[in-house]
């Protein structure tokens, strides 16, 4: 009874503290909601967009415009506000889609040479590329780095099955179009945002516009990205490069980005050039890179890049963009380098962490792969593809209670796209432990998530190989070549299913192949040199 006193007492002086709480901050709640309503409505809305509360203040901004429809800072700051909610960043590179891949028409070359051209990247160690018995390459040839990013992931197909085959998965549809996703963008936006159109472009009087900088710059921002109007937008562009007598820079690279929304990319090079001799920025030079990226020029994108680093040293976008231009040439010693130089400078930057860890990991390396990657999820990087490596990391630094807790995790956060590569690591686990039907679930799961995931289908075949089901092994082998022709793997272990069939010449053949892509394969060699002893002698 004594306790339930206390305890009662307790409750009813609670109560009365949290009520006068509550009448307090009911009253400064009042108060603030007052000072609030005191301000000016400009203000108000000018402070949402800073603090990228977009909604609010298109909200607020359409209700300044209803009351005065010829407000101009309401106005300004009402297209400020539906350009940030649906701007992208221009600098970064696009998924080129099928139209822009089988209508190429700014190939320098047929043949390039490797290492000067993202068709044919470096494919010999000695040079610096990678090696495929080191480091796996993607399904289009080129080595797995450690950070995806549109339009560096695959060659670019010569053929239009080749064209039609995305490299996610089997089923997913291929992008059309590079123009068609700005305009899908551009369409989803004023949909969702305004039930009518805000500004109506074909009507403007772009001239009259051209005259007033500052609103001329917002209403190309509005016309580019909201609207998608690129054609009205090089017309402003051009009209108000004209009213500031051709020496704005930034109405010289805002045409040059018209053009390469048109996809006329040489003469984006020259708005570019000219922008970037009346005043070097990083902005502009990014963009001009990017030209160089579709039109296949990589060493002219590293010149570039060094132009800029020339006026602004060590800066982290310029130097990010050396060592991609160098992923995509298979060029990973220098990537790496790269990475590293940049690192020194932006201690947060993830691409460079990611590639470094992933290059630390296939160099045997798990241990530093462990504390980059760590360092990652300190910074809150909380992915399926994070747990996965760092899973990957503690199993071959022989770490194995955390590295089945990595992968449970992984599993867990895992999306269609990733839970396949899960799956098949986990399968490399269960080998290691000698539990061979484990593995063989396992490759089952990730071939059942991805229909077009060779290493597992490779798997399977040497797995169903081993058992003495040779029919089954040949039919994942040829799955596995169909799904990745690029992979040399399948090739050499369809040969010496051939081989032991007596097939001496689908073996010699499946043999070539595989040193066909990777020369420096020592089993390859050999079974072509057995198997030519063996015709000679037949």
């Amino acid at each position: 009874r004594f306790v339930g006193c206390l305890w009662l007492v307790f409750v009813c002086s609670s109560f009365v503290v949290v009520t006068g709480v509550m009448a307090a901050s009911a009253g400064s709640m009042s108060a603030k909601q007052a000072a609030v309503s005191s301000l000016d409505p400009l203000f108000i809305a000018n402070s949402l967009l800073r603090r990228r509360k977009f909604e609010e203040c298109t909200a607020l901004c359409t209700q300044l415009l209803e009351q005065n429809p010829y407000d101009k800072a309401a106005w300004l700051i009402k297209i400020k506000s539906l350009v940030e909610e649906v701007r992208v960043d221009e600098t970064e590179l696009e998924d080129e889609g099928l139209a822009d891949i089988v209508m190429e028409d700014n190939a320098t070359t047929a043949v390039p040479r490797p290492g000067t051209s993202f068709k044919r990247p470096l494919t010999s160690a000695a040079g610096g590329g990678s090696n495929p018995a080191v480091r796996p390459l993607s399904r289009t040839g080129r080595p797995v780095t450690g950070f995806a990013r549109p339009g560096t992931q695959g060659n670019r197909p010569t053929t239009m099955e080749a064209a039609v085959r995305t490299p996610r998965t089997a089923t997913a549809r291929p992008v059309t179009s590079a123009s068609g996703r700005f305009v899908r963008l551009g369409t989803a936006s004023m949909v969702s945002n305004d039930p009518e159109v805000f500004i109506d472009t074909a009507k403007i009087d772009l001239r009259k516009y051209a005259e007033r900088p500052g609103l001329a710059h917002a209403l190309f921002q509005y016309m580019l990205h909201v609207a998608n109007d690129t054609l009205r937008a090089l017309e402003l562009a051009a009209l108000a490069t004209e009213q500031a007598g051709f020496k704005d820079w930034w109405w010289k690279a805002a045409l040059g980005f018209c053009y390469y929304r048109l996809g006329m990319f040489r003469d984006a090079e020259k708005q570019f050039l000219s922008s970037l001799n009346d005043q070097p920025s990083v902005y502009t030079t990014l963009l001009l890179a990017k030209v160089y990226f579709r039109l296949d020029q990589p060493p002219n994108a590293i010149s570039c890049y060094k132009e800029g680093l020339r006026h602004f040293p060590n800066d982290t976008a310029l130097l990010a963009g050396i060592a991609q231009v160098h992923n995509g040439l298979g060029d990973l010693t220098a990537a790496v380098d790269h990475y590293r130089q940049l690192l020194q400078h932006d201690s947060t930057n993830i691409e460079a962490m990611s590639s470094l860890a992933a290059d630390y990991f296939y160099n045997d390396q798990p241990e530093k792969a462990m504390l980059l990657y760590r360092r990652l999820l300190q910074m809150g990087t909380y992915s399926a593809e994070l747990f996965n490596n760092l899973g990957l990391c503690c199993f071959y630094a022989q770490q194995y209670d955390m590295a089945l807790r990595l992968f449970d995790r992984a599993l867990s956060l895992a999306d269609d796209n990733a839970m396949a590569d899960v799956w098949y690591n986990i399968s490399h686990v269960a080998l290691a432990m000698g539990d061979t039907a484990l593995t063989f679930q396992c490759l089952k799961l990730a071939v059942a998530c991805d229909p077009s995931h060779a290493e597992a289908f490779n798997n399977l075949g040497v797995l169903e190989h081993r058992n003495g089901n040779t029919e089954q092994a040949r039919g994942h082998y040829r799955t596995a070549m169909h799904t990745s022709p690029a992979m040399h793997e399948a090739h050499f272990n369809f040969s010496i299913l051939s081989f032991a069939k007596g097939d001496v010449q689908h073996a010699f053949v499946e043999a070539q192949q595989s040193k066909a892509l990777f020369e420096e394969h020592p089993e390859s060699k050999r079974m072509l040199q057995r198997l030519k002893k063996l015709l000679v002698e037949l």
